[in-house]
């Protein structure tokens, strides 16, 4: 591409359509006059998610106008969120990593594709970027009418110890994906530590331990997962654990030893065999080359944009990792470098950007994750986000089935529905299963999206046939849980409450269909005719069951026979650990 020299591009009125209105153009010449009509230059940084998807909607909006992409890499529209399960194997050609190339893209959509291009520096006043080729350090300037700022984010690689060893990996690319199944694949390899318990980083172990190896997850954090709620995050790795798969919480990443390649990784706790290690610990906007630009940035350098992907200057615009949006909830900032987040400000920016304005009303956190038998999902507030966002919430945990309990494959859902007490606007949830837990994420982004309560979600017409729900769907079901909790009907103790010694004074009471605390009394809803045996009506009972359901039923009945002191643990004995005194 040519280097082009900046114009005195003012005096531009819009986006408008021609007497038929089929074929829009930039109106205004470049004295600003008013007269004429040229094609309006936008110019994108960036290629991957957010960039090509500006530029792909933009030309289908109009494809008179000149998009031109400028990329560091020799790829673009590359699927990140997929390299985890190339490592593992599940996605077995490398070429399906890459969703086009520059010419096949070039040729899809009429965008100009310039790959090894370095954007250094932004010249607000002449509307150009300075740019160098990767490839021959040659300097090249580029004019716009309207930039597109996409350039992502990088992974973190901190400076210690060891960092240039053999066997030490990053996931951001389809070069580190391929590079890290290339030496399991070569053999050798048989313990692994990731560092990073969050999605990416539980995605990598999850298919690094489908390759055979030992796998350690290592996090500075309380726990792996952020966004779900503490014994949420709990319950996830007392589970992987069983899987295989060890986490270290609380546990600082301070090195790597070894003679030429990796042997082992110093954490603060101590040192760990590994034969490779995998650095997941977060992503840095890149952005550096804004420094002297007078772009507006966010303390962690993420570019300050408004609803419409505007940054303080109104011919540049910002999408994907590289932008801070806000959280449709609380209206905060809110960071959301996810594939799903970039493609959908992408093609918003483009139509905005076509004349067709819109806002982003923002993001959820929304995230789902695949382990080792189990899948996670999440949207809306955690307890923690919805206190700090100033509600007072409620929280229910429920162990519900996710199908038809006799249909060959049934399993379970533990679902954290969260609500506001007062108002009763629901907030959030948290979903563990071996199943669609991603349904039920999805009903939960709807109901937020629509900014329903509870109530309002208490009777959905939701799909059902025995291979896929239950005749009162497991969302509904968790949603009338809540909703007699917060009627005082269902009178409970949290698992969190619970973990925190809350049940102390209180008897714990087995209500399961069949005994099976070892220490605890028993007691049979189906005998429950009367006061019971053994047991005052003002005494402190915990009932506990499987998930949860059948201690409910026990307490509606000792309640009708004058009990007024019973609590059900929520959850049950499938997400708590319940340990009886002898």
């Amino acid at each position: 591409m040519q280097a082009g020299k900046a114009g005195l591009q003012t005096g531009y009125t819009g986006w408008s359509a021609d007497k038929d209105g089929q074929q829009r153009g930039w109106t205004g010449d470049q004295n600003g006059s008013g007269k004429g009509n040229r094609k309006v230059k936008v110019l994108i940084i960036g290629g991957v998610a957010a960039g090509t998807k500006v530029a792909a909607k933009l030309k289908r909006e109009d494809f008179g106008a000149e998009v031109t992409i400028l990329t560091m890499g020799k790829d673009i529209s590359y699927a990140g969120c997929g390299l985890p399960y190339y490592v593992g194997n599940v996605i077995r050609d490398k070429g399906q990593l890459i969703v086009n190339t520059p010419a096949s893209f070039e040729k899809l959509t009429g965008v100009q594709v310039v790959t090894e291009t370095e954007v250094v520096k932004v010249n607000r006043e002449e509307k150009t970027v300075e740019a160098v080729s990767t490839a021959t350090g040659e300097r090249s300037v580029h004019s716009y009418d309207k930039l597109v700022i996409a350039t992502g984010a990088s992974p973190i690689k901190p400076p210690l110890p060891g960092m240039d060893l053999d066997g030490i990996y990053f996931m951001r690319t389809p070069q580190d994906a391929i590079a890290l199944r290339e030496r399991i694949e070569a053999g050798g390899a048989k313990r692994a530590v990731v560092v990073g318990g969050g999605f990416i980083g539980l995605e990598v172990a999850e298919n690094l331990l489908a390759q055979g190896l030992k796998v350690s997850v290592i996090d500075m954090a309380d726990h792996v997962l952020p966004g779900f709620d503490p014994e949420v995050a709990e319950y996830v790795e007392n589970h992987l654990a069983d899987k295989g798969i060890m986490t270290f919480t609380k546990t600082r990443l301070e090195g790597f030893l070894g003679e030429g390649k990796l042997e082992k990784v110093q954490t603060s706790r101590r040192a760990m065999k590994a034969d490779v290690a995998v650095l997941s610990i977060g992503i840095r906007p890149n952005t550096g080359f804004l420094a002297d630009s007078g772009i507006e940035l966010m303390p962690n350098k993420t570019v300050k944009v408004d609803a419409y992907f505007q940054t303080n200057d109104e011919n540049i615009y910002a999408v994907g990792d590289c932008a801070m949006v806000t959280n449709r909830e609380t209206g905060q900032p809110a960071w959301s470098p996810m594939g799903s987040s970039a493609n959908m400000e992408g093609r918003l920016l483009a139509e905005t950007l076509a004349g067709n304005k819109k806002p982003y009303p923002g993001v959820l956190g929304t995230a789902v994750c695949r382990l080792p038998g189990l899948n996670a999902g999440r949207t809306g507030l955690s307890m923690e986000q919805a206190k700090s966002a100033g509600y007072d919430p409620v929280s229910v945990v429920t162990v519900v089935d996710d199908k038809a309990h006799y249909y060959p494959g049934a399993g379970n859902f533990i679902v954290k529905m969260i609500a506001d007490r007062p108002t009763g606007k629901f907030l959030g949830i948290q979903v563990l299963g071996p199943g669609e837990v991603d349904k039920m994420v999805d009903i939960a982004v709807t109901a937020l999206t629509m900014k329903a309560s509870v109530a309002d979600l208490e009777n959905m017409d939701l799909a059902y046939a025995p291979p896929f729900s239950t005749a009162i769907h497991p969302f509904v079901h968790t949603v009338n849980v809540l909703l007699n909790k917060m009627s005082g009907a269902f009178e409970t103790m949290t698992p969190e409450k619970f973990a925190a010694g809350a049940a102390e004074g209180y008897q714990i009471v087995d209500a399961a269909v069949q005994p099976s605390l070892k220490n605890a009394p028993y007691i049979d809803l189906t005998k429950i005719d009367g006061p019971v045996d053994g047991f005052d009506r003002d005494a402190k009972l915990l009932l506990v069951c499987t998930k949860g359901k059948r201690a409910y039923m026990v307490q509606n009945r000792l309640k009708y026979f004058g009990y007024t002191n019973t609590k059900v643990l929520e959850g049950g004995a499938t997400f708590n650990q319940v340990e009886e005194e002898e």
